[in-house]
């Protein structure tokens, strides 16, 4: 099928009102992140926003995408996005009638995880199903394109509503996005039916298609060792993210505005590096360029941070470490979706998301268990001339970016096991069928 405007049209429509959706829940997140650290002052129980909304995520994503394959996609989409409004409500009610506490945010990021574990594998699979398969380089492009936008604006105007309202106005926003995502993906999409390659999938049973997604994954070994090098990936990013707050918000630089303002920095080198992969050809191999970017990542970023006191500087780490994360999510998927079926990709993105991504609550406990229970106190207890406090400072805060620095330290490590690990493989294009397995 050629690549023309009017091939893309569904997906332009799904992926600008979807996109724009997750900027609502994205805006809501940044200010209720916000929100709870100022209310407890915790790195650790402002992580468990993010721990409670993974853990569930992880632990059925691989029974739902079994689920998802079996489900309309377009029903299952819409029935989530409306759930995802109700516990937005939930807390704006919570909220309004001074009841909010930190455990109804706990329950309720609950429930979107759980929710999510579904919506995901279905909305991969809608993509795919609307777009050309010579379009698969342009298309991932532009969802790294909108994931960055989001990235870049969420702090901003999560920020700026945020003064003027508090989390109130920020919920009231998201609201009005979710309405325009529902009634475009209602009115205005119409997916096709997925190729039936395995009729027995119907009536295969939960534990069966489960296990048809394993493997899957095991088969095809280029795809399960990313998968793994990712999750150690996310390891360090999930607590790199739990601790940044920690780090900049009592920092005499730091406060909102600087966390706003670094985090929109990251959005912003997201944004460019994004148009960078819509507007440069495809790379040469896949797998050296996921390997290289997020070694330059991590440690640009991890390695600059904390030795400096200065905003700018900080945006500059921000800069160098997103920049990169674009051509990796490129790449990374456009080898996963040339390489399964369109009739595996529930299971298969289910299972992937278990396997990639339970590393993420891990992360976000880690992180802040450390600053909060080991790194901080550590500080306060060192004396003036001792490493610690010579290299990070003696401030609150201090021993957020030593665990920054150690996060660093950990990437160098993941980074070199999997760059040896990967190295008999190879993904160039044009892409085949299925991926190129070791030469043995």
């Amino acid at each position: 099928m050629p690549d023309t405007p009017n091939n893309l049209k569904q997906f332009y429509i799904l992926w600008s009102t979807q996109s724009l959706s997750q900027l609502g829940s994205a805006m809501t997140t940044f200010s209720l992140t916000l929100w709870l650290y100022q209310s407890t002052g915790s790195a650790l129980r402002t992580a468990f926003l993010m721990v409670y909304s993974y853990v569930p995520y992880v632990a059925v994503s691989i029974f739902a995408g079994a689920l998802s394959d079996r489900w309309d996609k377009k029903k299952t989409m819409l029935a989530c996005d409306t759930f995802a409004a109700c516990c937005t409500v939930c807390t704006l009610f919570l909220l309004v009638n001074g009841r909010l506490c930190p455990w109804h945010l706990y329950v309720l990021n609950i429930l979107t995880g759980l929710m999510n574990t579904v919506q995901d594998p279905a909305s991969n699979v809608a993509f795919t199903l609307i777009t050309p398969k010579d379009a698969f380089h342009r298309t991932s492009g532009l969802m790294s394109l909108s994931r960055s936008l989001i990235s870049v604006f969420q702090p901003v105007l999560a920020t700026s509503l945020y003064s003027l309202g508090g989390v109130r106005l920020v919920a009231a926003v998201d609201l009005f996005t979710f309405l325009i995502a529902f009634l475009a993906l209602a009115f205005f999409i119409k997916l096709p039916d997925v190729p039936s390659g395995q009729p027995a999938h119907a009536e295969a049973s939960l534990t069966d298609s489960v296990r048809s997604g394993l493997a899957y994954l095991r088969d095809h070994r280029l795809v399960f060792l990313l998968i793994q090098f990712l999750a150690g990936v996310n390891l360090v990013a999930s607590a790199f993210d739990a601790v940044l707050p920690a780090y900049i918000l009592p920092n005499r630089a730091g406060g909102e505005a600087a966390l706003g303002l670094v985090t929109a920095a990251a959005g912003a080198s997201m944004l460019l590096g994004s148009l960078a992969v819509s507007a440069l050809p495809a790379p040469r191999d896949r797998v050296r360029m996921i390997l290289y970017t997020m070694v330059f990542s991590l440690t640009a970023d991890n390695f600059l941070m904390p030795f400096t006191n200065r905003p700018w500087l900080w945006c500059v780490a921000q800069f160098l470490g997103y920049f990169p994360v674009s051509f990796m999510s490129a790449s990374m998927d456009v080898v996963v979706r040339s390489s399964i079926p369109a009739e595996m990709q529930g299971r298969v993105y289910a299972c992937r998301n278990t396997l990639q991504f339970f590393t993420i609550p891990v992360g976000y406990l880690l992180g802040g268990f450390l600053t909060d229970h080991v790194f901080e106190p550590l500080i306060r207890t060192s004396s003036p001339d001792s490493l610690p406090v010579r290299l990070f400072g003696a401030e609150k805060g201090a021993g957020a970016g030593m665990v920054i620095f150690l996060l660093g330290v950990t990437a160098v490590l993941i980074c070199s096991l999997y760059g040896f690990l990967l190295r008999p493989y190879s993904f160039k294009e044009p892409v085949s069928d299925s991926i190129r397995k070791d030469k043995d």
